[in-house]
């Protein structure tokens, strides 16, 4: 915040922030006749969507009080916007401008008498937001002054001419050393000794009560040739220190961290061991997989020595503060007199390990295995490196950190690296996020992140240039050691020859280019980034934002005809990951978060949690690890055909987890959690793989589990009766090789392939035991791949609830049907009692159950099971063995915490503690989808600082539980090749005619019959919302228009209430296959109807209440009518203005989502 004062001595105070679109209408009040005259008449709107940086200047009751938009590029057209750097070249060789260091004013608006000080408060802004700039240059016509403003921060340097038309244009530059300049950097004093220690103190005191209140002049004091510190200074007065040493632990950085990109931090020696001894090449394609960076991408052992001239430039808030001990680290041996000092604030050099205890990093691994038997390079040349052991600065200046590199490495001329280590934890400030992150083994012991700093990145010349044929061999050696190489080379080859792709697609190719040097390439191809710089593609992800995917509306293209939409958007697009950026977005900041986030548990909570996080735009997780048994899904093993075995929740497909590219931004973990170490906040997976978190979510979910059978002997004839509670042990015995429990895609896999193998389907026989849905869709996947249905025992066990999988007599019923008609034999109420008879169960050839009367005995092939599900025993025993709370399930409160403030958990594994009195309602009643992102929701507060603080709830109100509204869904292909979908509202499972027998039952519309596979049903509350969606049909059907229709009320479907009982609509399919509704299966439509509540509910005529008071003035009965409400409604909505503004805003829907829904039609084209 600054104080401004006025000519007449007001005082205004002000602060600076980037300007948002709320923003517009009140600086173009700003807008004079003289600023149109030195901008030119500008679109803000464009302008701003197009600026590099826009910057508001606000008082303290956010009155905007000025403005200014910055660009990358000349206005006024004085040159092209990629090659404007010779014009101003030759207008003065003295400047050094390039587009890394300039940008250039585009406009400017104040409040008259504050103008002078917003302007100096706007350009200090600016210089200190962008730490790489140096010029801004301004250009107006050269018949007008700047003015009394404008004059007081620029100098005129020359005149250009238009290129347009026959006009010269002045240029004005304003340099950094005016406003906020480079800090003088010079080796410490002990005389700074008093200037520094409050800068300390302001930070942290723990340095001064440890060491004495003289740590630092003593620190000062032992400098030699291999420690030195050195301050940056302002006026005369010391504002920051750095204290470097060129002792540094290389031994212990080899074991934790992948230095192959970095040659070891080791000068190159020829008898360097850079790669493993030839052997069988899965081993070396494993050690290069089984490390991933921070973003999940797989690394090679070791990358070529390039120039890395690439930085991550953030604004940081200012009234951040840094911790002086948090940033300390890597201190090394000083002197003998500093030993004591060097012990406990050492990281890596000289430490004993009792010293820091149980450190902890963490990475992960692609492939699961045991990664110190992994071959790790050995380098033999002299340490290539130094380090930064303690580090303090005034915020301030905060933002000028960078000026101490170039001084430091000077003090090294023989070292290459600056390395620093920090705390995991530690928010990234302004000075390490110049450096790099190195990336950690999965077995790192050290509780903090290594970065380091080239000494190339001082260089600050760089040109992005086509490519040309002589770049070859520079590029073959930058991408020599990519898993990408031969596409990039190959994409070169053909850009270099053609300039585009054999099938006529346009094709560049940009190489970047320092010291001669070619330091990265990106190929381009219709505005899409191929490929991107030399180190990998995810390298560069973090500078882009991930696009979220957008759902598509499956059209009716034959019912459409010639108003169907055109191919190019009705076709099946190909699948890719969509990031982004512009050029508003290239000073845009991310917040980075370091916190190592473990989720246990590929489920649909799990991944709908990560995507969550993932598209946070403005946020960059480093640290996200999934560990899974099988990692991530959407493998695509089966086909489409085949992919029947189990029911679909329709929470994500195949080509949702493409379009998502989890893989880009999540390191997986390939494996089983076994045990939780609360302490040392490690997971242990598969009994001997460690992975350390901050915050543990587990989302396992449940499975189906081995059954165990009775052990009861039917030759005894016992029922059901006598042996229930024998059938709920967990069965500890050896697991039979055709017993198949599918939980997941490899599971399935797996059974298909050994039912191929065993020539099971066209000479065995196969059980298939339960009554899940997941056990019909099984059935039908068996009929369907081959298998006689007099060849499958479908065999219910005796159900828990008396509400069916299904929950609908008329489809059961046309279920049975089909598996009567072919031919399969249904067993009812029956428990498993032996596995041949009680012998060796390995393989099955004949199982015994009993039944509530006669038991039976049948032979079999295979059995698959789908009896119950349940948490799984290693899962469980983790659990407790780690004192969680588990009560049948693990017991969370309603913020998804455990016992453990570190450890969330969310999905069917969980239930809510009973002192919520709610123990019918779990997350198993409600959508996977929406746990999951409510679970991000909650833990997003712990990191984004765009948002509110979480107050802490009423009292009253922590004993109630959440209830989210997302629609639950289930579907799958039953037996005899029905499509099945159902679709509700989230509630305890409760049987349908009892739910019709309710005095609140809303009604219910059904077309079409079960049994000919042509049913269509939807239920309607009391207010007429679609609560309940039900399709059974032999013909495929679009699942994804139907999803749209859950919560839409009736009339918002073209009254299809009235239409319906006037006997308008005899099919449900074919209704909703209308144009009609083709804008409620469009990803926007919940927008609009968002937008036009908000018209309705908004005050806007004067002295008039709004429609929502007059609604809820009739309902309390305040106004005295003489007619039916609806019709009063009616008639007040007629004559009322919100009429033609919700006219207006639907007419601006279609039109502006035209190229989707082109079946409507507008004023204007009729």
């Amino acid at each position: 915040m600054s104080i401004l004062t006025s000519p007449r001595g007001k005082v205004e105070v002000v602060h600076c922030r980037r300007t948002e679109s709320q923003d517009i209408f009140c600086i173009k009040t700003l807008i004079r006749k003289f600023t149109q005259k030195l901008f030119g008449r500008l679109n803000i709107i464009y302008l701003l969507e197009k600026a590099n940086l826009a910057v508001t200047v606000c008082n303290d009751k956010e009155e905007i009080m000025a403005h200014s938009i910055f660009v990358d590029y000349p206005n006024w057209n004085v040159a092209k916007q990629d090659n404007w750097i010779p014009v101003f070249r030759e207008l003065d060789k003295e400047i050094p401008c390039t587009p890394l260091n300039t940008l250039f004013m585009h406009f400017f608006v104040a409040v008259d008498e504050y103008a002078t000080g917003c302007l100096k408060e706007i350009i200090r802004t600016v210089f200190k937001a962008v730490p790489e700039l140096y010029f801004i240059f301004l250009i107006v016509p050269t018949y007008l002054s700047l003015g009394s403003t404008l004059i007081t921060v620029f100098d005129q340097v020359g005149n250009i001419p238009c290129m347009n038309y026959d006009e010269e244009f002045a240029v004005h530059i304003c340099h950094r050393h005016d406003h906020y300049p480079q800090l003088h950097i010079r080796k410490a004093r002990v005389e700074d000794h008093d200037d520094l220690m409050p800068i300390f103190m302001h930070y942290d005191s723990t340095l001064k009560e440890i060491y004495g209140e003289y740590f630092l002049a003593e620190l000062i004091e032992a400098q030699d040739e291999d420690n030195h510190a050195v301050v940056c200074e302002v006026e005369g007065k010391a504002v920051g220190f750095m204290s470097v040493c060129a002792s540094v632990n290389l031994p212990l950085l080899h074991e934790c961290f992948d230095l192959g990109p970095f040659h070891g931090f080791c000068f190159p020696h020829p008898d360097d061991l850079l790669e493993p001894p030839k052997e069988p090449s899965l081993e070396e394609s494993e050690d290069t997989g089984n490390k991933s960076d921070s973003q999940g991408s797989q690394r090679v052992v070791e990358e070529p020595v390039s120039i890395d001239t690439s930085e991550m430039i953030q604004e940081k808030d200012t009234e951040t503060s840094i911790s002086c001990e948090e940033v300390l680290s890597l201190l090394s041996k000083v002197s003998e007199d500093m030993q004591d000092l060097e012990k406990n604030l050492s990281i890596i050099s000289l430490v004993d390990e009792d010293d820091f205890g149980s450190l902890s990093s963490l990475s992960s691994s692609l492939l699961l295995s045991v990664e110190s038997s992994h071959f790790r390079p050995l380098y033999l040349g002299e340490s290539a490196a130094f380090c930064i052991q303690l580090f303090c600065i005034d915020e301030r200046y905060e933002a000028r950190s960078l000026d101490f590199m170039s001084f430091v490495f000077s003090l090294f001329p023989n070292k290459n690296f600056c390395l620093i280590s920090v705390p995991h934890l530690t928010p990234e400030f302004v000075l390490i996020q110049n450096f790099v992150k190195v990336v950690p083994f999965s077995n790192c012991t050290l509780d903090n992140d290594l970065y380091v700093f080239h000494r190339a990145g001082l260089l600050r010349s760089i040109t992005i240039r086509l490519a040309k044929f002589l770049d070859t061999p520079g590029v073959e050696k930058l991408v020599r050691t990519l898993l990408l190489s031969t596409k990039i080379l190959s994409d070169l080859a053909q850009y270099n020859e053609a300039g585009r792709d054999p099938d006529g697609t346009e094709l560049q190719v940009f190489v970047a280019e320092v010291a001669n040097q070619i330091v990265g390439i990106a190929v381009i191809r219709k505005e899409m980034l191929q490929s991107s710089y030399a180190h990998s593609l995810t390298s560069a992800l973090h500078y882009l934002v991930p696009v979220r995917p957008r759902r598509q509306i499956v059209y009716p293209l034959e019912k459409l005809g010639i108003n169907a939409p055109s191919k190019e958007v009705s076709k099946d697009q190909a699948s890719y990951a969509l990031n982004h950026t512009n050029r508003k977005l290239t000073l845009e900041p991310k917040v980075t978060v370091n916190a190592r986030i473990v989720v246990v548990g590929a489920s649909s909570v799990g991944i709908s949690f990560l995507e969550t996080l993932v598209f946070c735009s403005h946020l960059k997780f480093n640290n996200l690890t999934l560990i899974s048994t099988h990692g991530l899904p959407g493998k695509k093993l089966l086909s489409n055909e085949q992919r029947k075995f189990l029911a679909s929740d329709h929470c994500f497909n195949d080509k949702d987890y493409v379009l998502m590219s989890l893989c880009s931004w999540v390191n997986v973990v390939v494996g089983r959690m076994t045990a939780i170490d609360r302490v040392a906040k490690q997971v242990v997976v598969s009994k001997d793989e460690i992975v350390f978190y901050d915050h543990l979510i587990l989302c396992t979910g449940q499975q189906y589990q081995v059954p165990c059978p009775t052990g009861a002997d039917i030759e005894q004839h016992l029922t059901n009766r006598e042996v229930m509670q024998l059938s709920k042990r967990r069965y500890t015995g050896t697991v039979p090789s055709n017993l198949f429990i599918l939980n997941d895609e490899e599971d399935c896999v797996r059974a298909l392939f050994w039912l191929r193998n065993n020539s099971t389907l066209t000479e065995g026989k196969v059980i298939v035991y339960g009554n899940t849905l997941d056990a019909y869709t099984t059935v039908e996947t068996l009929l369907h791949i081959g298998m006689e249905g007099n060849c499958i025992y479908f065999v219910h066990p005796p159900a828990e609830s008396n509400t069916t999988y299904i929950n609908n007599y008329d489809i059961e019923s046309a279920v049975d049907e089909a598996l009567s008609a072919a031919g399969v034999k249904v067993y009812q109420d029956a428990l498993l009692a032996q596995w041949n008879q009680g012998q060796d169960p390995d393989p099955i050839q004949n199982a015994c159950f009993t039944t509530s009367t006669k038991p039976f005995r049948l032979e079999c092939s295979a059995f698959f099971s789908f009896y119950k599900k349940n948490v799984d025993y290693e899962t469980f025993k983790a659990f407790n063995d780690a004192c969680l709370v588990y009560d049948g399930r693990l017991v969370i409160d309603t913020t998804f915490h455990t016992n453990d403030i570190a450890i969330r958990a969310a999905g069917p594994l969980t239930k809510f503690s009973n002192r919520y009195y709610s123990n019918e309602w779990t997350h198993s009643n409600f959508s996977s989808k929406e746990i999951g992102f409510q679970l991000a929701a909650a833990m997003l507060s712990l990191f984004d600082p765009t948002l509110e603080p979480v107050t802490e709830p009423p009292a009253d109100l922590d004993r109630l539980i959440p209830m989210y509204k997302g629609a639950k869904i289930q579907g799958g292909i039953l037996p005899g090749s029905y499509h099945y979908l159902h679709i509700s509202k989230p509630a305890i499972p409760t049987p349908l005619d009892v739910q019709r027998s309710q005095p609140d039952f809303g009604s219910e519309i059904v077309t079409g019959n079960a049994k000919k596979g042509t049913y269509f049903r939807l239920y309607f509350n009391n207010y007429k919302l679609v609560e309940a969606i039900t399709c059974f049909s032999k013909e495929p059907f679009p699942t994804s228009n139907y999803i749209r229709l859950f919560g839409q009320h009736e009339q918002v479907l073209n009254n299809l209430c009235t239409r319906f009982d006037e006997k308008l609509i005899p099919d449900l399919y074919s209704y909703f296959t209308e144009p009609w509704c083709m804008a409620l299966f469009h990803d926007r439509f919940i927008d609009l109807k968002k937008e036009l509540r908000q018209i309705i509910t908004s005050k806007q005529e004067e002295d008039q209440p709004t429609m929502e008071q007059i609604a809820r003035q009739l309902e309390e009965e305040e106004i005295n009518l003489n007619e039916k409400p609806q019709k009063y409604l009616q008639k007040v909505f007629e004559d009322s203005i919100y009429k033609s503004l919700l006219e207006k805003s639907i007419l601006d829907y279609l039109h502006y989502n035209q190229y989707h829904l082109p079946m409507y039609a507008w004023p204007g084209i009729i």
